[in-house]
């Protein structure tokens, strides 16, 4: 029998800015893969017809300049759509391409994209979760592809359309392996329990041995060496908490503000979401985004006793 066709449409998206409820597309770039092969690409930049956020063009090099004369919106929209097809699309972090893709579709159209998105991202997180990082250049460098220029549309899709294929064989045969197992699920469930009941007990006796560990070294005792070579010494290390409305002037004046300050973004979120808070402080926090992910997470619940 002949091979089945499997058409899938990779591609990547270049904004205004971040949010995608605000923001647009100014640069577009799609790669038609064929059973894993590059048959076709689609590029263009497109005139947003809006102001173009500094820290998005420090990202992507892309100037109001640039897309003066390039298509609008309306004018692009169907030949991109006529692109995609009703194909899947695969992007990394995909929910944040299919965002933009579907307020331009809502615009344009007055329908919604609902093309099946791909997230090469939580693929690679499901393939390798050992990673520090689960960004396009870490999947790209894993899979040995080069990127000349990445942050640009057509640099970063090529990227993950040669990744893409070799990431999609072994989270299939990861799949095709979980599958398998589903039938024997509540025993996988006690078994997993166990597991991370071992995993507990492991880190609550490795932290009695730290403590043995040093309790020898404040009474005076001298670096620990195993037969191997490995050494264990004892170091200290003052630090200080800071008062942040004291020191906030000085941190602004050295650009230095956001190294030094992590924000909750959790509490960021819930704030966005509060009732209590006024149109225009809303719109301040909304208007600050800088990324869109996704995240999904086991939770166990435990009986009431």
């Amino acid at each position: 029998m002949p091979r089945k066709k499997v058409i899938e449409i990779v591609l990547d998206t270049e904004t205004t800015g971040l949010d995608f409820t605000k923001e647009k597309i100014i640069e577009f770039a799609a790669v038609r893969l064929e059973n894993g092969k590059i048959k076709d690409t689609f590029q263009t930049l497109i005139n947003p017809e809006q102001h173009i956020r500094k820290s998005s063009i420090a990202i992507h090099g892309i100037t109001e300049d640039m897309v003066a004369d390039a298509p609008k919106e309306a004018e692009i929209m169907p030949a991109i759509r006529d692109f995609i097809g009703e194909y899947p699309i695969v992007a990394h972090n995909a929910i944040f391409d299919h965002s933009f893709l579907n307020e331009a579709y809502k615009r344009v159209f007055k329908k919604k994209f609902e093309n099946e998105r791909i997230d090469s991202q939580m693929m690679f997180k499901e393939i390798c979760p050992d990673l520090e990082s689960h960004g396009l250049v870490a999947l790209t460098d894993k899979f040995h592809v080069t990127m000349e220029n990445h942050h640009r549309a057509m640099d970063d899709t090529m990227g993950l359309a040669l990744a893409y294929p070799k990431l999609k064989k072994l989270y299939l045969q990861k799949y095709d392996w979980q599958v398998k197992q589903l039938d024997n699920i509540d025993y996988l469930f006690e078994r997993f329990l166990r597991i991370q009941q071992s995993v507990t007990t492991m880190q609550a006796e490795l932290q009695d041995l730290k403590s043995i560990f040093k309790l020898h070294f404040e009474m005076g005792g001298g670096p620990i060496t195993a037969e191997d070579g490995d050494t264990m010494v004892y170091q200290s290390k003052r630090s200080f908490g800071y008062k942040l409305s004291e020191i906030k002037g000085v941190l602004e004046e050295l650009g230095s503000f956001e190294k030094a300050v992590k924000l909750n973004n959790g509490f960021i979120d819930r704030l966005c979401n509060s009732m209590s808070l006024s149109d225009e402080n809303r719109k301040i926090l909304c208007d600050a985004r800088k990324t869109l992910s996704e995240t999904r997470n086991l939770q166990i619940l435990k009986p009431n006793k």
